[in-house]
């Protein structure tokens, strides 16, 4: 009887054919729709069953978004290895550029987003998805500010600073949505309205 894959080989298969539905799903939905592709049309571009794309992907909309995990980590990366002296807000705001830089500098990474942005499925998915951060991000903070549970104000932010990210992606200028987004939540949004609004309407 022939040895097993060992576990080396077998993530890299696994890899592989993740990568493999991946690809496959992003040309079909390129080319004609996130809505008029049907899993069984992915798994024989992709020489796969449809049970093999589910083990690998929950749903459909799952495998646009094929690093949530990485994500995650990403995200409570830059709170807990962040520059001396950068506020966590810096932290955040300078990830979510450079993400936003590196998805549009991929092949077709223009069109896929214009994708996810025109595609209510996904779009609901992508503020579900990135809502299943907030407990590990406010953890983070918590634990850097000494807290054994985040605070109110510690999920507030944090719920807010998700937000922005998802502004961002729907913005014509990304980098300016992420700057604004931040400086509303550093400074306060009293001071905002105090300057914008017209001073008979000012309570």
């Amino acid at each position: 009887m022939a040895n097993a894959d060992p576990p080396g080989r077998r993530e890299r298969k696994k890899a592989a054919t993740r990568r493999t539905i991946v690809d496959a799903a992003t040309e079909l939905f390129l080319a004609r729709g996130f809505d008029d592709v049907s899993v069984r049309e992915i798994a024989d571009k992709a020489d796969v069953s449809p049970t093999t794309v589910f083990a690998h992907f929950p749903q459909k909309e799952a495998i646009l978004f094929d690093d949530e995990t990485a994500q995650h980590e990403r995200l409570v990366s830059a709170i807990r290895d962040r520059p001396a002296g950068a506020s966590i807000s810096t932290a955040l705001r300078d990830l979510y550029c450079s993400e936003l830089a590196e998805m549009t500098s991929r092949p077709n990474g223009p069109r896929v987003l214009e994708l996810m942005e025109s595609t209510p499925s996904l779009v609901n998915y992508a503020s579900q998805m990135w809502l299943r951060h907030e407990d590990a991000l406010a953890a983070a903070i918590a634990q850097e500010f000494g807290q054994p549970e985040p605070s109110d104000e510690v999920r507030a932010y944090v719920r807010f600073a998700l937000q922005i990210q998802l502004l961002a992606s729907d913005s014509p200028d990304p980098d300016a949505m992420v700057s604004t987004g931040f400086r509303v939540l550093d400074h306060g949004w009293n001071q905002y309205a105090e300057q914008a609004a017209p001073s008979a309407v000012r309570h």
